[in-house]
């Protein structure tokens, strides 16, 4: 193994932190590889531990960092504070896309007509779509467990097509949206057969 393979060789995540690694021409005065934990928008910090040669260097703080020369067979702890942190990596983190994001949207019982509550956040669902410069959406429909397996695959089509409808209806491309049918065999709150219950009756959106 050489010194390069062996350079923090093993990045392990905990509690999903937004890290962010670069090869630095300069960043105080150091030409180094570079990982930071970036806190998220709600203020949650996660940890990344780097594992090298002389051991594991754990990052759980804010904008706690450390780089390791290339070459080099140790990873070193720096200070950087977030105006840094924007000036290296701004572009990028700007050039990413965002997260994928679900909605569930409810129905009327027996029915491939929306609840009230759901006709409204219905627009919540296209505002966040639009937002998006090329987005997938998914469309998966669900039932409760009352009446046939074949009732409820069917009825679970019509949720989903319904709501496939509603969207290409406000302009968007027939090929980003894809709608798939569960019946009632992925219940959010488990039940027994032959069971009306509201919160089954639904579809669920990724945006992606």
């Amino acid at each position: 193994m050489t010194a390069r393979q062996s350079r923090a060789k093993t990045v392990r995540r905990w509690f999903t932190p937004l890290a962010l690694a670069a090869l630095l021409a300069a960043c105080g005065g150091v030409k180094d590889n570079l990982v930071v934990v970036v806190p998220g928008a709600d203020g949650h910090v996660g940890a990344v531990t780097l594992t090298d040669a002389r051991g594991q260097t754990v990052l759980d703080q804010p904008y706690a960092a450390a780089t390791a020369g290339r070459g080099a067979t140790a990873s070193d702890r720096v200070e950087i504070s977030a105006a840094q942190v924007d000036a290296i990596f701004g572009a990028a983190r700007g050039a990413q896309p965002k997260p994928p994001v679900a909605f569930r949207l409810y129905f009327l019982n027996e029915s491939d007509q929306l609840t009230p509550e759901s006709t409204v956040a219905f627009e919540g669902v296209f505002s966040e779509i639009a937002s998006r410069a090329a987005a997938d959406t998914v469309v998966t429909g669900h039932t409760d467990t009352a009446g046939t397996d074949a009732y409820n695959d069917a009825l679970s089509l019509n949720r989903a097509t319904m709501v496939r409808t509603l969207l290409l209806a406000r302009g968007l491309k027939p090929d980003s949206v894809t709608i798939a049918a569960r019946g009632k065999r992925e219940l959010l709150v488990p039940t027994a057969d032959q069971v009306h219950e509201p919160r089954n009756r639904r579809v669920e959106i990724t945006v992606r």
